[in-house]
């Protein structure tokens, strides 16, 4: 039996592909959240999916895989079949941060993973329990300038955002704040809310309750501009910091995925956020709708890698195990 040259085997394959793109999609699609149920990134995923769903033409069934601060649900989209039926909803902690920190990380941001678009972002917020002696992000400097190692600040684990928004506020404040990790940011805000730590960063949505309750302090937001949630809230910057640190989330899928399926699936999920009823749930959630080019989501990316690989050598977390 004769075999097929390299050439015209290339060239089935190729238009095999191109075949598949065509008629992409036509079963359901896998959308690995790499976060537990009621997690910020689940809940964005549920918000997301019904309306991305119906402009792309096919169901996008939401898939939990918690663990390892995200990295577990990472892997498994990085080894998927890059034929566009699974797809990751990505965010900070397993793209930029887990890889600085493990250095056996089974992947590799910026060649594995096929962006898609960067879809929202949400704000950090500084927050202090309302015994701590300080009402501005500069008299929390000088509290801990006076006290070296003495505040504490809590967060949902080593190695996720509002972790890494701590250990940032140390290095660009020049300060040492000691973290206290816990089992998710829900234990990390009861922490505080009981005074056993002093300080944390969370997200914006999480925090608004309880500070217009009176049980917590704002100090300042995290990102680079004011929140409208709170717009007489300052930013660090403001305060004369070079901080910025925010929780951003966006669909990739595996690493050579045809550009004609992550195009469509690009362009499905801008049709979905910017309907209303996305926008208004988004928006009530303290989440600020994105939806960017593949290229501007790859570029966040490798500025943040580069960010967040100068915290965790500062912070001396190479190596730390990962919860």
């Amino acid at each position: 039996m004769k075999t097929m040259p390299w050439g015209c085997l290339l060239a089935a394959a190729l238009a095999a592909g191109v075949a598949g793109a065509q008629n992409y999609p036509n079963k359901p699609i896998r959308l690995i959240a790499p976060s537990s149920a009621g997690g910020p990134v689940d809940v964005i995923a549920r918000i997301l999916s019904p309306a991305w769903s119906e402009a792309l033409g096919q169901q996008i069934v939401i898939d939990n895989r918690a663990g390892a601060a995200g990295q577990i649900g990472a892997e498994m989209v990085a080894k998927a079949l890059p034929d566009g039926y699974t797809i990751l909803l990505g965010f900070s902690g397993p793209l930029v941060i887990v890889p600085q920190i493990n250095v056996s990380t089974p992947y590799d941001t910026l060649k594995d993973f096929a962006p898609v678009a960067l879809a929202a972002a949400a704000p950090y917020v500084l927050l202090v329990h309302p015994n701590v002696a300080a009402k501005s992000v500069k008299e929390l400097v000088a509290l801990a300038k006076a006290q070296p190692g003495k505040l504490n600040f809590s967060s949902g684990g080593t190695g996720v955002g509002i972790h890494m928004a701590g250990e940032l506020f140390n290095l660009t404040a020049g300060v040492k704040i000691t973290h206290v990790p816990y089992k998710g940011a829900g234990p990390g805000m009861t922490a505080l809310l009981a005074g056993e730590v002093d300080m944390m960063f969370n997200g914006l949505s999480a925090a608004l309750p309880q500070v217009r309750a009176g049980r917590l302090r704002a100090l300042a937001v995290g990102s680079e501009k004011r929140s409208a949630l709170m717009p007489d809230l300052p930013t660090i910057a403001e305060n004369g910091y070079q901080f910025n640190a925010a929780g951003w989330y966006g669909p990739l899928a595996p690493k050579n995925t045809p550009r004609a399926i992550t195009t469509k699936l690009r362009d499905s999920l801008l049709q979905a956020l910017k309907l209303p009823q996305v926008k208004d749930r988004l928006t009530e959630i303290a989440v600020e709708v994105i939806g960017s080019t593949p290229e501007e989501f790859t570029a966040l990316m490798r500025q943040e890698l580069a960010t967040w690989g100068r915290v965790v050598e500062a912070a001396g977390l190479k190596g730390k195990q990962i919860n």
